[in-house]
């Protein structure tokens, strides 16, 4: 699939916590680097995620804040 957005990360799922609706579902990135993103939980299962799983991340977001 190609894809416009130019934030796309691999990653490799370490932790699920899923709910009854939605989940999170935490990545590493990098080493010691952890991006962690709510999804549903029907996404969890119709994607097949599990901890350690090597799975694409794309970023979409309106507007990013940068705190210095």
């Amino acid at each position: 699939m190609a894809i416009s957005a130019r934030n796309n990360i691999i990653g490799k799922i370490t932790e699920i916590k899923k709910g009854q609706v939605m989940a999170e579902v935490t990545l590493e990135i990098a080493s010691g680097v952890s991006v962690v993103s709510a999804i549903t939980a029907n996404s969890v299962d119709r994607l097949g995620l599990s901890e350690g799983k090597e799975v694409g991340v794309v970023i979409k977001a309106t507007s990013v804040m940068i705190d210095a």
